[in-house]
């Protein structure tokens, strides 16, 4: 019979013994030591029987999990504990019983063949009944199955509270893996068994300290189930443990905190009547090892009050403390933080279905339904348990009606959960919240911090604690990502401000922004909600001005892409305030050259974006001395020729391509900030100004498609770092040498070249990326490049994570330790390796070769280096791709010099599955079929901390 069916017995534990032998001593400390770990235990403690067992004793086995039979030198004298035997062994069988045999001071063996003192016991008995042979031999047979199972002979152990202990912790963990877990599984637990082992995995981490492990993640997403799964299963192996749950709900109740540190001490001690005694209470504390979980922490404060600090718990011990804010896990210490993920879509959907169909996959005919449910959840297990409830034996009309509804109202029971995050925010962080949900998603965090800058939010920390309080997230290319569930409880908190979408703080949904202007037309826009508007996108406004009644006082963000419009107001009065941010992509704006009187009114002014304004001629030269302005996008202004003369500026970006201009004033010189300069496109552009070298932050430089520009400065390699250099599509014939500089840590993107007999570089032929090409053909400039780079690397002198370039050359610099004939390197590193500070990264190095027939071709390929690591544990495949670059082919051997530098998601990635780096594999994509082509020879340096002295 399955195992699910014990889990609602009356009683976890049955212990069958002879009284007249243990009931005084062993049992009644077994008893004891059940009890303190909350098992619901059945003892016997009549002292006087009948002849027969009574009808309650056989109901207590029956409605037991677990029958445990103490085996005593005198418990086959006694027909009541061999008839308790019998009825136990019929409960094993069907009921599937745990039953667990401990020898009492005799042998198995005399247990199972009834010999030795134990058979004398039975001998007496037998005297007793030799007239019922029957019932003899059933005795017979159940003291032979039950001296075959597992269990605990006293001998083995010679300390009785040590074999107490062990019989404990056993049945303990008997009562967690095989009758509670398996029922929670079904119904709860999906996805959750891979995750309780990746933290099982960190709590192994070897620590000199308490080691503290944070699981960090949104309202619903899980943190509570995976930590109670996890000390289920593992608690048995502590010598105390304590499952803290609802801190935050808890501490809030008059002397929720007194009580919580009452719980904790009762539990970890076993100790229900603990002593007022703080002091003593944690000096046994510290003589334990012990297992605590701290659900929901908000604050420091909580922690602090319920537990003072980790310094009197024993090394050995381990805390799990599951939050939604970051920081609380920074001011504890915790070192390594869980990020909780949402479940894997087979997960989500079987979660949902369990609940939403009571079985494993959805109804036949409601699969779209499920789909679009997964869709809204995004893996999010306290939606997909809500809604499966909340559409369980539902007709499909009302699913199709609830999922609708749910598209702009989202359910109460996810909102509550997810709004206690929003209600731990103070009035800017809100703000700037709703602000991500009604219009940012998606968009470049510096827009974002720029616009509430100028609203007066402090976004720099407001932002820093909506990513710590896990409500938005910073994506990999800078932009500001948020849960589907998170952007809907910002606009539910925006609905619910008023029926009224006209009397709400924003607007965003087009039917909402439809019926206020249709009803309420201009008349509206001069009510006082309108008046103080802060950002307005109109995509296609189809008048040549705004309003004159369209007050810009507090207007911080303007967008209207795709417009006709050809100037702002009439006036400059109301320019007061948007000195801030004038973000405008649109066709026609601008029609003629901007008055110069508007100038002295930006004097806040962030970023100008004119981009695609096709009748802008010029610019007033006043417009790069705005001391705020930082970006400046002038991309696709095709009838602007040149640009004014420059003072002064803070300007970081100046985009100008596709424009008309023909040469940059030298000037531009003064521009110290300037780190992003696009020039692409700009087919009239002839030359650059050699005062160009002086742009000390320079990091970007893009000259691609630029099909008049036929030389660069010669100075141009003086540039103090290392900066991204596209020269694809362009007519230059001659680089000069020292633009080796440029690239050395960088990328430098141009046409074929070849090498000229004065040390200069020629370019000729097609595109191609992130290479110096196959004409290089003095090889100690290769040499010397190799070298250079091995110098400023191991100097920590590096601008970005990583680099690459391409040489002639046929060897593998000497200076790379680890190196191989082939595409595979294999490696022997310490366990620790990741968890040494001191490795940084890694510096790779191949040899590539292709065919004639390759090179003519004029495809390109894509190289990529892989780092392939085993683990202690099955994490899935975890072979990752450290680095991949797209270039053509090459012509005879070429020398690929690259570095990776590993980040900190890199590290806690690797570290959670316990990973040892043991191979590098450098792929070739599409495979060549030919053997003569690909990678020859491949070799791996590792990079340390300047002051490191180790090498490997």
């Amino acid at each position: 019979m399955a195992s699910s069916s014990r889990n609602n017995k009356k009683y976890d534990v049955f212990v069958s013994f002879r009284g007249e032998d243990t009931r005084d001593n062993f049992s009644s400390h077994l008893y004891s030591a059940l009890s303190r770990q909350n098992i619901q235990t059945f003892i016997d403690d009549q002292l006087n029987r009948g002849d027969e067992i009574s009808e309650s004793l056989v109901n207590a086995i029956e409605a037991s999990a677990i029958s445990v039979i103490v085996f005593s030198e005198g418990y086959a004298s006694s027909r009541w504990c061999l008839d308790e035997l019998v009825k136990i062994l019929e409960c094993k069988k069907e009921y599937a019983q745990i039953v667990i045999p401990v020898f009492y001071r005799v042998d198995p063996s005399d247990v199972r063949n009834q010999t030795g003192s134990f058979g004398n016991s039975f001998s007496k008995l037998e005297e007793r009944f030799k007239e019922n042979s029957k019932k003899l031999q059933t005795w017979r047979n159940a003291l032979k199955e039950a001296a075959t199972l597992s269990g605990f002979p006293s001998q083995n152990i010679r300390l009785e509270s040590k074999l107490i202990n062990e019989i404990a912790n056993h049945i303990l963990k008997r009562l967690v893996d095989q009758v509670f877990r398996p029922n929670d599984n079904k119904n709860q637990l999906v996805g959750v068994e891979s995750r309780v082992e990746e933290i099982e995995s960190l709590l192994g981490a070897q620590s000199k300290d308490v080691y503290a492990l944070g699981i960090w993640g949104i309202g619903g997403i899980g943190k509570a189930t995976i930590a109670r799964a996890t000390f289920d299963k593992i608690s048995s192996d502590f010598e105390g443990s304590c499952f803290l749950e609802n801190v935050r709900e808890e501490s809030q109740k008059p002397g929720g905190l007194a009580c919580l540190r009452q719980k904790l001490l009762s539990n970890l001690l076993k100790d229900k009547n603990v002593s007022l005694d703080i002091g003593l209470n944690f000096r046994r504390l510290s003589r334990m090892k012990v297992l605590i979980v701290f659900d929901d922490v908000t604050c420091f404060s909580q922690l602090e009050s319920i537990i003072g600090s980790l310094d009197c718990l024993t090394p050995v011990s381990r805390i799990i403390i599951t939050t939604r804010n970051k920081q609380v896990l920074r001011n504890w210490g915790v070192r390594k933080i869980y990020e909780m993920e949402a479940l894997e879509y087979h997960h989500a959907l079987e979660l949902f279905s369990r609940h939403a169909f009571k079985q494993s996959h959805p109804d036949v005919g409601y699969e779209k339904f499920s789909s679009k449910v997964m869709k809204y959840a995004q893996g999010v297990p306290l939606a997909l348990k809500v809604l499966g409830c909340f559409l369980y034996e539902r007709e499909k009309e009302v699913w199709e009606s609830a999922i609708n509804k749910l598209q702009r109202i989202l359910h109460p029971s996810i909102l509550e959960v997810l709004k206690i995050s929003y209600d731990s925010l103070d009035d800017k962080e809100k703000n700037i919240f709703l602000d991500v949900a009604c219009f940012f998603q998606g968009e470049n965090v510096n827009l974002v911090m720029k616009f509430h800058d100028a609203s007066g939010f402090y976004p720099e920390i407001g932002i820093s604690i909506l990513v710590d309080k896990s409500l938005i997230a910073i994506g990999s290319y800078n932009q500001i990502r948020m849960h589907d569930l998170l952007q809907e409880l910002g606009r539910e908190i925006v609905r619910q401000e008023s029926i009224n979408p006209g009397n709400r703080s924003r607007l965003w949904h087009h039917e909402d922004i439809y019926e206020v202007l249709t009803y309420n037309t201009v008349s509206y826009l001069q009510d006082l909600g309108f008046v103080e508007v802060k950002y307005l996108h109109w995509h296609g406004y189809p008048l040549k001005s705004l309003p004159s009644n369209l007050s810009a006082e507090k207007l911080v963000l303007l967008e209207v892409p795709g417009s006709s419009i050809e100037q702002l107001w009439d006036g400059v009065k109301h320019y007061s305030k948007l000195n801030q941010i004038i973000h405008v992509a649109c066709k026609k704006l601008i029609a003629k050259t901007p008055n110069p009187t508007l100038m002295p009114h930006l004097n806040k002014l962030v970023i100008l974006i004119l981009r695609g304004s096709k009748s802008l001629k010029s610019l007033p030269a006043e417009i790069f001395n705005l001391e705020c302005l930082t970006e400046l996008d002038l991309s696709d202004c095709s009838k602007l020729k040149r640009l004014p003369e420059i003072l002064s500026g803070n300007m970081s970006c100046l985009f100008l391509r596709g424009t008309a201009i023909e040469e940059l004033p030298s000037s531009i010189e003064l521009l110290h900030r300037l780190g992003y300069l696009d020039l692409s496109d700009c087919k009239r552009l002839k030359s650059l100004p050699s005062s160009l070298y002086k742009l000390k932050s320079l990091g970007v430089l893009d000259l691609r498609g630029c099909s008049n520009l036929q030389r660069l400065p010669e100075c141009l390699g003086q540039l103090s770092s290392p900066i991204l250099l596209n020269l694809a599509k362009t007519n230059i014939e001659r680089i000069p040498k020292s633009i080796i500089q440029l690239f050395v840590l960088g990328y430098l993107l141009l046409n074929y070249m070849s090498f000229d007999q004065s040390n200069n570089f020629n370019l000729k032929g097609h595109c191609t990326a992130g290479i110096v090409n196959d004409a290089l053909r003095i090889q100690h400039i290769g040499h010397l490049l190799a070298v250079r780079w091995k110098e400023m690397l191991e100097k920590g002198d590096f601008s970005m994570d990583k680099g690459h370039i391409l040489l002639p050359g046929n060897e593998i610099p000497k200076w790379f330790k680890f190196q191989s004939v082939g595409s595979f390197i294999t490696w022997e590193m310490p366990p620790d390796f990741f968890n040494n500070s001191r490795v940084q990264g890694i510096v790779f190095s191949a040899i590539l070769a292709f065919s004639d027939r390759h090179v003519d071709c004029g495809r390109w390929f894509s190289f990529s280096f892989e780092l392939k690591v085993k683990t202690t544990k099955d994490c899935g495949p975890l072979d990752t791709r450290l680095f991949q670059s797209r270039v053509n082919y090459v012509e005879s051997y070429h020398l690929h010099l690259g570095y990776y530098m590993f980040c900190e998601e890199d590290f806690n990635g690797f570290w959670k599955c316990n990973c040892i780096p043991e191979a590098v594999h450098f792929n070739v994509f599409p495979p060549l079929e030919c053997q003569c082509c690909g990678v020859k020879k491949c070799g791996i340096h590792l990079l340390h901390t300047p002051d490191s002295t180790n090498s490997m």
